[in-house]
Protein backbone atom coordinates (compact mmCIF):
# COMPACT_ATOMS: atom_id res chain seq x y z
CA UNK A 1 0.00 0.00 0.00
CA UNK A 2 1.18 3.56 -0.79
CA UNK A 3 1.88 5.41 1.51
CA UNK A 4 0.60 9.23 1.53
CA UNK A 5 0.33 10.47 4.61
CA UNK A 6 1.47 14.17 4.88
CA UNK A 7 1.22 17.24 6.76
CA UNK A 8 -1.13 19.01 4.15
CA UNK A 9 -3.25 15.47 4.50
CA UNK A 10 -3.25 15.68 8.01
CA UNK A 11 -4.28 19.39 7.60
CA UNK A 12 -7.43 18.56 5.38
CA UNK A 13 -8.73 15.78 7.85
CA UNK A 14 -8.36 17.81 10.87
CA UNK A 15 -10.45 21.00 8.61
CA UNK A 16 -13.01 18.07 7.86
CA UNK A 17 -13.53 16.68 11.41
CA UNK A 18 -14.52 20.20 12.04
CA UNK A 19 -17.65 20.41 10.07
CA UNK A 20 -20.94 19.95 12.40
CA UNK A 21 -23.55 19.48 10.19
CA UNK A 22 -24.32 18.23 6.14
CA UNK A 23 -24.88 21.82 5.34
CA UNK A 24 -21.09 22.57 5.89
CA UNK A 25 -19.98 19.44 4.21
CA UNK A 26 -22.00 21.12 1.17
CA UNK A 27 -20.00 24.57 1.86
CA UNK A 28 -16.58 23.31 2.12
CA UNK A 29 -16.73 20.23 -0.52
CA UNK A 30 -18.57 22.54 -2.65
CA UNK A 31 -15.61 24.23 -2.53
CA UNK A 32 -12.59 22.05 -2.49
CA UNK A 33 -13.93 19.61 -5.10
CA UNK A 34 -15.26 19.63 -8.02
CA UNK A 35 -18.82 18.25 -8.86
CA UNK A 36 -17.12 15.13 -10.74
CA UNK A 37 -14.77 14.62 -7.91
CA UNK A 38 -17.43 14.42 -5.10
CA UNK A 39 -20.02 12.40 -6.98
CA UNK A 40 -17.24 9.63 -8.02
CA UNK A 41 -16.51 9.21 -4.04
CA UNK A 42 -19.93 9.15 -3.22
CA UNK A 43 -20.51 6.60 -6.09
CA UNK A 44 -17.71 4.61 -4.39
CA UNK A 45 -19.25 4.60 -1.16
CA UNK A 46 -22.61 3.59 -2.61
CA UNK A 47 -20.88 0.56 -4.47
CA UNK A 48 -18.89 -0.37 -1.23
CA UNK A 49 -22.36 -0.67 0.38
CA UNK A 50 -23.94 -2.71 -2.82
CA UNK A 51 -20.98 -4.92 -2.61
CA UNK A 52 -21.34 -5.34 1.25
CA UNK A 53 -24.86 -6.57 0.54
CA UNK A 54 -23.99 -8.98 -1.70
CA UNK A 55 -25.04 -7.25 -4.86
CA UNK A 56 -23.79 -8.57 -8.42
CA UNK A 57 -21.61 -6.42 -10.60
CA UNK A 58 -24.18 -6.11 -13.12
CA UNK A 59 -26.61 -4.95 -9.73
CA UNK A 60 -24.36 -2.77 -9.13
CA UNK A 61 -23.69 -1.44 -12.42
CA UNK A 62 -27.01 -0.82 -13.23
CA UNK A 63 -28.11 0.84 -9.79
CA UNK A 64 -25.04 3.00 -9.50
CA UNK A 65 -23.66 3.62 -13.09
CA UNK A 66 -20.24 2.47 -12.09
CA UNK A 67 -17.56 1.09 -14.13
CA UNK A 68 -16.87 -2.48 -13.66
CA UNK A 69 -13.53 -1.45 -13.07
CA UNK A 70 -14.55 0.88 -10.45
CA UNK A 71 -16.89 -1.50 -9.28
CA UNK A 72 -13.52 -4.18 -8.82
CA UNK A 73 -11.12 -1.64 -7.70
CA UNK A 74 -13.93 -0.72 -4.77
CA UNK A 75 -14.16 -4.48 -4.26
CA UNK A 76 -10.53 -5.46 -3.57
CA UNK A 77 -10.34 -1.99 -1.12
CA UNK A 78 -13.03 -4.01 1.08
CA UNK A 79 -11.01 -7.36 0.63
CA UNK A 80 -7.82 -5.97 1.44
CA UNK A 81 -7.68 -1.84 1.76
CA UNK A 82 -7.06 -0.45 5.33
CA UNK A 83 -10.68 -1.20 6.29
CA UNK A 84 -12.00 2.67 5.75
CA UNK A 85 -15.04 1.54 3.57
CA UNK A 86 -16.00 -1.09 6.51
CA UNK A 87 -15.33 1.53 8.99
CA UNK A 88 -17.66 4.36 7.43
CA UNK A 89 -20.67 1.79 6.65
CA UNK A 90 -20.76 0.16 10.42
CA UNK A 91 -21.06 3.55 11.68
CA UNK A 92 -23.67 4.09 9.46
CA UNK A 93 -25.86 1.38 9.80
CA UNK A 94 -25.21 1.97 14.00
CA UNK A 95 -26.55 5.26 13.26
CA UNK A 96 -29.20 4.00 11.21
CA UNK A 97 -30.12 1.19 14.00
CA UNK A 98 -30.01 3.96 17.15
CA UNK A 99 -32.84 6.23 14.87
CA UNK A 100 -34.97 3.22 15.03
Amino acid sequence: MVDFHSESIDNLFTAILTLKNIDECYAFFEDACTIKELTEIAQRLEVAKLLDQGESYSVISTKTGASTATISRVNKCLTYGADGYKLVMDRLNKGAQNEE
